[in-house]
């Protein structure tokens, strides 16, 4: 069973941590696969994946399907570019879109998964959303963080589960 997680509120970044009873090799594989990250998500925002295929390596994109109830397009989706890749140590990833003639533009935040080995069979699992790179002009328009930490929260239990299930 996980542990409750623990949240600490730096000035631009919410941390989250937990401890899963899988391995960090399980936790990272279940990670890579961007066919998990709707089941992961505590928002509900993220949709499935729109490429099919694992991450791989720092640079790579992926792109996800998303809906935001409260958005003026309400579907929409997002170019994702994997700023962190350490099998089985950390993953992470910064939201954009495409702009003007297939351009990606990002907006200043990351999402970043570090994973610490307790042993074969836990990891201790630290999800880090950093906004400290946004523009002052987007966050006159949105709200940062725009979720409560209760969402973090929420993902690390949804990925608590399905790591502790894999082999």
């Amino acid at each position: 069973m996980p542990s409750a997680p623990v949240c600490t509120r730096v000035t631009e970044n919410l941390n989250v941590t937990t401890t899963v009873d899988a391995s960090a090799e399980t936790v990272f594989r279940v990670l890579a696969d961007p066919a998990n990250h709707a089941a992961i998500d505590g928002t509900g925002w993220v949709r499935e994946p729109l490429d099919g295929e694992r991450l791989a390596g720092t640079g790579q994109i992926f792109r996800m399907a998303m809906y935001f109830d409260k958005g003026p397009d309400k579907h929409y989706k997002v170019a994702n570019r994997v700023t962190v890749f350490e099998p089985d140590r950390a993953i992470g990833w910064e939201p954009g879109q495409e702009g003007e003639g297939g351009a990606l533009e990002f907006g200043g935040w990351t999402w970043r998964y570090d994973l610490e080995s307790i042993g074969d069979r836990q990891t201790r699992v630290t999800l880090t959303y950093d906004w400290s790179a946004v523009p002052a002009e987007w966050r006159q328009h949105i709200e940062f963080p725009p979720f409560a930490v209760s969402h973090l929260d929420h993902s690390l239990a949804n990925l608590a589960k399905l790591a502790e299930v894999r082999p």
